[in-house]
């Protein structure tokens, strides 16, 4: 079973990253579009880095609806191939509205921060196994990997998992 957890890369007060910038660029470049053309996925560099805590609170709110998955899903689209600004609780609330999830209940919940301690909690809890890159794949509190990985990778991992050996990183 695959668990979602909140992780913000740069949570406030860090400093966000310039999108156009020499980091970013070479990342998407040398890294992130190889990986997307091989795995027939439409990624683009989004325009913008936004704050992604609301976001991750508009899942766990999803997750009381048992729709948390989907709504992940169309967040990631949203950023990753529209360049949407995922940090605006409007953005947010359509993203939900499309799925046919209550948008006056979730911008109610965004706006009360109903979900931030369970968002701070899953960070709190990645800083204490050493989590530093997304996504990360944590078993029985080890990190397999973290970041993008192939997909023989993940098999592998997944493989290794269910017989308890885990390869070697």
């Amino acid at each position: 079973m695959v668990r979602w957890r909140a992780f913000e890369l740069r949570p406030e007060p860090v400093e966000l990253l310039d999108p156009q910038g020499d980091y970013l660029t070479s990342a998407w470049k040398n890294h992130v579009y190889p990986l997307a053309e091989q795995m027939g996925m439409p990624l683009q560099m989004p325009p913008i880095q936004p704050r992604s805590r609301l976001a991750h609170a508009a899942v766990k709110w999803a997750a009381t609806y048992e729709r948390q998955d989907e709504l992940h899903l169309v967040i990631f689209r949203a950023f990753f191939e529209h360049g949407l600004d995922i940090g605006k609780i409007e953005v947010l609330i359509k993203l939900a509205a499309d799925l046919g999830l209550d948008p006056e209940a979730l911008n109610v919940s965004l706006v009360n921060h109903e979900f931030i301690d369970k968002v701070i909690g899953d960070e709190e809890d990645a800083r204490r196994i050493g989590v530093r890159a997304v996504p990360a794949f944590v078993t029985e509190g080890r990190i397999l990997a973290a970041g993008v990985q192939s997909a023989d990778r993940l098999q592998d991992l997944l493989a290794g998992v269910g017989s308890g050996v885990f390869p070697l990183i």
